[in-house]
């Protein structure tokens, strides 16, 4: 179904199908009702809210948020809802303009977690392409800590009755964080600095650059709306060349198509440059998995990279 189409069936539908009034003013124990988009948001609102709300997640495993357009479910879901948690950013472009619209009726708690961070913290990027800043925060840890805090906020408002929980679970959750933050500083000073060279196929690593002294490029920008150009591989492969990076990264939500592409352009140049491995990008990995959760994506991230990148490589 068209966007357009999918906007005027949200406006159309009956007040009476979603308004509802919050847990605490139902009193009939009905348990909040709360949708996140992404795996990230998702994982957070899991540990911080456990069996207490009905969650679901939209995005799953291997979905590009850049990209993803909403069906006529996905509306009929973001209206049955409490509380919807998103990015924001221009993340979710193809959803924006449904969830700011739902946000607007005031039936619905409709929270862009990205837009509730100072924007001095966060990086530009292509204002005039409407994208002021990069979308794509999970990747510092201590950024992502600002999101987990709001997610805890904004479950405390919603549902008072469970406040204390909510509270103390995220105050568990951003120790946890910290742990994780911690291991990946101690990795990523296994790889010498001037193998600190990030490469992937679109520009989602930003954040993780900054934080933790990694150079970046990609083929790409930070959205992947837009095709990779004959010239963007080759200015990837001409970088590769020029600065001997041992290994370019391939990423779950997008096909490996343009980065065999560098490594082709790079032996045509008489160099050769190592798949270093897969990296969750926009997306976590299968529940069941060890990049499943946020933590554990991001461990399996470092790891990664150390296993390309690090000295004994």
């Amino acid at each position: 179904m068209r966007p357009v189409i999918l906007l005027l069936l949200l406006l159309v539908l009956p007040l009476s199908a979603c308004a509802r009034p919050g847990v605490a003013e139902r009193g009939d124990g009905t348990p909040l009702r709360v949708v996140s988009t992404t795996g990230q948001i998702g994982d957070a609102v899991r540990y911080i809210a456990g069996e207490t709300v009905q969650h679901s997640t939209l995005l799953g495993p291997g979905i590009d948020p850049h990209t993803y357009v909403a069906t006529e479910s996905d509306i009929r879901t973001f209206q049955r809802a409490d509380v919807i948690f998103y990015n924001g950013l221009h993340l979710e472009a193809q959803l924006e303009r449904v969830l700011s619209q739902l946000g607007r009726t005031g039936r619905v708690t409709v929270v862009a977690l990205g837009e509730t961070i100072e924007p001095s913290r966060l990086l530009g990027w292509e204002p005039e392409a409407g994208m002021p800043h990069d979308p794509h925060i999970w990747n510092d840890v201590q950024l992502w800590k600002l999101v987990v805090e709001q997610i805890g906020a904004t479950l405390v408002a919603a549902d008072p009755a469970n406040a204390a929980s909510y509270r103390g679970n995220t105050a568990a959750y951003l120790r946890q964080l910290d742990e994780l933050d911690a291991y990946i500083r101690a990795q990523v000073a296994t790889i010498p600095a001037e193998r600190r060279v990030l490469l992937t196929a679109h520009d989602a690593f930003g954040y993780f650059a900054r934080a933790y002294g990694f150079e970046v490029a990609a083929i790409q920008g930070i959205s992947t709306e837009a095709e990779a150009s004959t010239a963007d591989i080759q200015a990837l492969a001409s970088l590769v060349v020029e600065r001997r990076v041992p290994a370019i990264f391939v990423e779950t939500t997008i096909s490996p198509r343009t980065i065999e592409a560098v490594r082709a352009a790079v032996r045509a140049a008489g160099h050769e440059v190592a798949l270093g491995g897969e990296l969750y990008s926009d997306a976590l990995g299968a529940p069941d998995t060890s990049a499943g959760t946020y933590i554990g994506m991001m461990r399996h991230n470092v790891d990664t990279l150390v296993a390309a990148l690090g000295a004994s490589q």
